[in-house]
C-alpha cells in the first residue's frame, strides 16, 4: 500500500503488473482501476476540479451548487458508496446535513494494508452504522475482490439504502459506442422527468430489459451507450432472479478493454443506469458531463428514505435492506478489468 495524491487528493494505491488501483481517503470513492498496458481508466473523472468533502464551505464553493448534493459533487469520482441512503434526503434530513446518497460518500476513512490489500473503516455517526470494506487485488491478473461489512449499532432493526454507485466515463466511455452487457429482466424508468428538457424516456414506463420506451416512439437499446446530442435518464432493472449471480459488462471497442462487477443476486437485486449526457446545465456539470452509471445495490431508485420504504417491493423484489439490531450484514463482490475482442456475453467469473 502506498499513500499518494490523487487528483489532488489523498489517496492509497495498491497495483500488480496488470492493475493499478486508487482509492480517496474522504469519500472512500474507488477513483481509479488502471489498466497498465493501455493507460486507460474506465471510472469517471469529473470534469470539474476535485476537493476534499470536509473542506467544502457553500459560502466559498458556489462552484459545485447550493444543495444537498453539493459536498457529494465536490469530491466525487469513479465507484461511489450510496449508505444509508440512495438518492436525496428529505428536506428534514437536509436541513440537519445529511448528503445525497448519505454520509458514507463524503466520510474520512481510516486506511491500512499491505501490498494486496485494502482495509477501509468509517463510522457514520449520523447513521449509527460502521462500515468496512477490504479490496484484495489478486498478486497477477485481473481480479479484484471487495467485501463490505455493514454494522448497526443501534438496538432496533434498521431498514437502509446500500447501492455500489459505480460510474464510467471517457475515454472508456463514448456515445454511441460503449457497450453494456447484464442479465435484466424487469425494468422500469424513473417516475418523474429525470433530465428535463433533455430527458427521452418515457416516465414510469415498465418493460421488459433492454428495450427503454421513448416519448418520441420507438426503443432505446440499453446495451449500447446513447449517441443522443444531449440526454439524461435512470431506470431501474432488476436482475435475473432465477441467477445465483449478477453482472455488469462494460466494453470499450476503442480500448479493447472490458470492465466487469459480478455479485450475489440476493445482496443487490437491483442495477440502476444512469445516463448523463451534457443534459445538466447547473454547476458543477455546467452542460460538459458525459458519465454512466452502472449502480448496483438493495434499491431500484433514488429517492427519499420514506419513498424507498413506502414503495417496499417492485416485481416482486425488496426495494431495500434490513439490518437487524446490533448485527452485522456482509456481502462479496468482484470486479475485472481486462483485454477482449470483443463485448463479453457474461463476465468472465472464474473462481467466484
Amino acid at each position: 500500500m502506498k499513500r499518494v495524491q490523487f487528483r489532488n487528493r489523498r489517496a492509497v494505491r495498491i497495483e500488480n503488473s496488470a492493475l493499478r488501483l486508487t482509492v480517496l481517503e474522504e469519500g472512500g470513492h474507488v477513483a481509479e482501476i488502471l489498466h497498465k498496458a493501455s493507460g486507460i481508466n474506465p471510472l469517471w473523472i469529473p470534469p470539474w476540479p476535485s476537493i476534499e468533502p470536509s473542506r467544502y464551505d457553500p459560502q466559498r464553493h458556489a462552484e459545485y451548487g447550493h444543495d444537498s448534493e453539493s459536498r457529494l459533487l465536490a469530491g466525487i469520482m469513479g465507484h461511489n458508496l450510496c449508505l444509508d441512503i440512495f438518492g436525496v434526503p428529505s428536506a428534514e434530513e437536509a436541513a440537519a446535513g445529511l448528503t445525497v446518497h448519505g454520509e458514507a460518500s463524503v466520510a474520512s476513512y481510516e486506511i491500512d494494508g499491505d501490498e494486496a490489500v485494502l482495509r477501509m473503516r468509517a463510522r457514520l455517526r449520523e447513521a449509527a452504522l460502521d462500515f468496512e470494506r477490504s479490496i484484495r487485488l489478486e498478486p497477477e491478473g485481473d481480479r479484484i475482490e471487495i467485501t463490505e461489512t455493514v454494522e448497526n449499532l443501534t438496538a432496533t432493526d434498521r431498514p437502509v439504502g446500500w447501492t455500489e454507485h459505480v460510474t464510467l466515463g471517457p475515454p472508456f466511455l463514448a456515445r454511441g459506442v460503449t457497450q453494456i452487457r447484464a442479465p435484466g429482466s424487469r425494468s422500469k424508468v424513473f417516475e418523474e422527468d429525470f433530465a428535463a428538457p433533455h430527458g427521452r424516456h418515457i416516465p414510469g414506463a415498465e418493460f421488459d430489459w433492454p428495450l427503454v420506451p421513448l416519448r418520441g416512439g420507438g426503443f432505446q437499446d440499453l446495451r449500447v451507450f446513447t449517441d443522443a446530442e444531449a440526454s439524461g435518464g435512470f431506470t431501474a432493472n432488476l436482475m435475473d432472479p432465477s441467477r445465483e449471480l449478477a453482472f455488469f459488462v462494460a466494453y470499450s471497442p476503442a480500448s479493447h478493454l472490458a470492465l466487469a462487477y459480478v455479485w450475489r443476486q440476493a445482496d443487490f437485486p437491483w442495477l440502476g443506469i444512469w445516463e448523463e449526457n451534457r443534459s445538466r446545465h447547473q454547476p458543477p456539470w455546467n452542460g460538459q458531463t458525459l458519465a454512466l452509471g452502472l449502480e448496483f445495490g438493495v434499491s431500484p431508485m433514488p429517492e427519499t428514505r420514506r419513498q424507498m420504504i413506502e414503495r417496499g417491493r417492485m416485481f416482486g423484489a425488496p426495494c431495500f435492506r434490513w439490518i437487524p439490531a446490533r448485527s452485522k450484514v456482509q456481502v462479496t463482490y468482484r470486479a475485472f478489468l481486462r483485454a477482449a475482442e470483443r463485448v463479453p456475453e457474461e463476465a468472465g467469473w472464474e473462481g467466484f
